[in-house]
């Protein structure tokens, strides 16, 4: 209910006035970035450390790799309004680097065909529907918040931040 108001008061206020501009938006800056980083840790991180926990309690990397997986299968299959593929059917446990990176770019670009096919009218039509979006985004940025602190723990630069650096060192 406070997704849905919180975006009717965006499109009261005239912010999201241009045709299409929270799913353009949305798809272009945050999306496309955080799939981004997502794919380059999963790639970055040597496959041996695929299993390693920040404590003992925590997801390995694989499992919270797995788990972005997971999520972006249902939630994107809402936007997209069909039956969640076979590939999130059930919880993916996948530990091998290889694997688990070729389902989170599946599941990646599934939820990329679901934002294209989509617009602020069918984002803004139900809760779900509104719901499904933003987790898409919200929860991926998530997971390469922790994610970030496993690549770093492991004498890793998170993609984000060596792509900052690099940007930094060209201005020079």
């Amino acid at each position: 209910m406070r997704t849905k108001a919180f975006l009717s008061f965006l499109l009261a206020c005239g912010l999201l006035d241009a045709q299409n501009n929270l799913t353009t938006t949305a798809n272009q800056r945050y999306f496309n970035g955080v799939r981004r980083n997502l794919e380059a840790a999963a790639d970055v991180m040597p496959a041996d450390k695929y299993g390693y926990r920040m404590t003992p309690g925590q997801m390995t990397f694989a499992e919270w790799l797995n788990h972005s997986s997971d999520r972006n299968y249902t939630d994107c299959a809402a936007l997209k309004s069909e039956p969640v593929p076979d590939a999130g059917k059930k919880p993916i446990t996948l530990t091998e680097k290889n694997a688990v990176m070729q389902t989170l770019k599946d599941s990646l670009a599934y939820c990329a065909a679901a934002f294209q096919a989509i617009d602020d009218q069918k984002v803004l039509s139900t809760p779900q529907m509104s719901y499904s979006f933003l987790h898409v985004i919200v929860h991926n940025n998530e997971i390469y918040g922790n994610i970030s602190g496993y690549l770093r723990l492991n004498g890793i630069v998170p993609p984000s931040t060596a792509a900052r650096m690099k940007q930094s060192e060209t201005k020079k």
